[in-house]
């Protein structure tokens, strides 16, 4: 049980804010975008002809794009904040969050994979790997921690009806 005035759960501190680590998601994925462009430098090794290349890149930025804004006003329509290292206000279930309990990082994802794509860079697609275990294994589970402490009644359910990435 949480008291909210005291800040407990079950006699442990709560945690007040999601994500108060150095391990921020855009940082993941820009540090991942980085580094993989650093690889594509050095070892230029192509995943597509290049007539789909650019296509294909193109397209999949976009919906990653189109993904993260429609995320990110669901977020400001129901007035929880987006950043994690704000208190959350809410379970928010409309919108993309109806499909995936993680949009924005799925649109971090899919853009990363666009990216690789748009710039036929293999190097850049492989370093987005240890990108999504450091979200898988680390950043997701303590959110989902803290949701679960902040909204038991609410969030265990929405769980359990909702998958994490699609």
């Amino acid at each position: 049980m949480h008291d909210f005035q005291h800040g407990t759960t079950a006699g442990q501190p709560a945690a007040e804010v999601a994500n108060v680590g150095l391990i921020r998601p855009p940082f993941v994925y820009l540090g991942s975008i980085g580094l993989g462009l650093l690889v594509h430098l050095f070892c230029p090794v192509q995943l597509f002809p290049p007539s789909l290349s650019v296509p294909l890149g193109v397209m999949v930025v976009f919906v990653a794009g189109a993904l993260f804004i429609s995320a990110v006003r669901t977020f400001r329509k129901t007035g929880t904040p987006v950043p994690g290292n704000r208190p959350t206000t809410t379970i928010v279930r409309r919108g993309p969050y109806r499909f995936s309990r993680n949009p924005i990082y799925l649109a971090f994802t899919l853009f990363q994979i666009g990216l690789a794509a748009w710039v036929n860079s293999l190097g850049l697609l492989l370093t987005l790997l240890p990108a999504l275990a450091l979200m898988m294994l680390v950043v997701i589970p303590r959110e989902e921690r803290y949701l679960e402490a902040r909204f038991p009644t609410e969030y265990l359910p929405y769980k359990r009806a909702v998958r994490r990435w699609l």
